[in-house]
């Protein structure tokens, strides 16, 4: 693993280096599975290809790394690139486990990472949201990608739109008071919620042919009757967990308790699911 590089999003660093990418790492089958339907309609419409070379933007734990590198293999490979080192610690474990030799990882922000000019296709599952300056980030990674090179990402819609974000917090609100209101479009989970922003981001950074379709996935917790661990899930993932940063272990088991007697309606042959809803952009270098 590379070592970290200089970087203007400290606040978003410090979390994943700290309880946020932790907490990532002790979850991270659970979050693969439930991501699992949207990653594959994200992979394929992305289309890596033999030979090509890859940069998956915030990999995180590493399971679109492995994804991609399968794709691309033998000739090809892909770089993941995280500002998390418990994350990538875990993603470079993963490779190594299953044998994958065309994925490197590097500790840096994407945002100011000086890139060599090299990448056919730029992917992200959800790790393009939280940059403190997002024109800027996108113009640098529109620098590491060839001529005509593809960016492909998953970002999520408004929150109202997505239940399966909704109904866990709507519990938690019973336990502990609302964060102050933000700007929408501070970095975070749904800061490109809004498409036309999302446009103006890409064309100011000089992407053409883009194109940004809505998905919505069933976001599955856990398998039928677990709803223990669907509410341990949806406690320790996204918005709740960080409306529970700080909070005593008292209250933490109080809003996954309550998680769960809100899940059991959502508890079918298919699994604990709930209903997501994202954006998936596409566009040209």
């Amino acid at each position: 693993m590379s070592d970290m590089q200089p970087t203007s999003n400290a606040q978003q660093i410090a979390y994943w280096n700290e309880e946020g990418g932790e907490r990532w790492v002790a979850i991270q089958a659970r979050t693969d599975a439930a991501f699992a339907e949207v990653t594959q309609a994200a992979l394929h419409s992305a289309a890596p290809q033999p030979g090509e070379t890859v940069l998956d933007i915030g990999c995180g734990c590493g399971g679109t790394v492995l994804d991609l590198a399968r794709s691309v293999a033998p000739a090809g490979n892909v770089v993941g690139l995280d500002v998390s080192r418990p994350m990538l610690a875990l993603a470079e474990d993963r490779a190594r486990g299953v044998g994958i030799a065309n994925a490197e990882f590097i500790l840096a922000d994407a945002s100011t990472y000086p890139f060599e000019t090299r990448f056919d296709l730029a992917f992200s599952r959800f790790g393009v949201m939280f940059f403190d300056e997002p024109f800027g980030a996108f113009a640098n990674i529109k620098r590491a990608l060839r001529p005509g090179g593809r960016l492909a990402f998953l970002a999520w819609r408004p929150l109202k739109e997505n239940p399966w974000f909704t109904v866990p917090l709507g519990v938690a609100l019973q336990h502990v008071p609302p964060p102050a209101p933000a700007d929408p479009r501070a970095p975070g989970p749904f800061a490109f919620a809004d498409p036309q922003y999302v446009r103006d981001i890409l064309e100011r950074a000089g992407f053409s042919a883009i194109e940004i379709e809505r998905r919505d996935p069933a976001m599955k917790l856990a398998a039928p009757g677990d709803l223990a661990g669907a509410a341990s899930l949806a406690t320790n993932l996204g918005v709740v967990s960080r409306l529970l940063t700080g909070q005593d272990t008292a209250m933490w088991s109080a809003v996954e308790n309550g998680i769960r007697e809100a899940l059991k309606p959502y508890d079918g042959p298919a699994g604990v699911s709930l209903g997501g809803s994202v954006w998936f952009v596409t566009a040209r270098a």
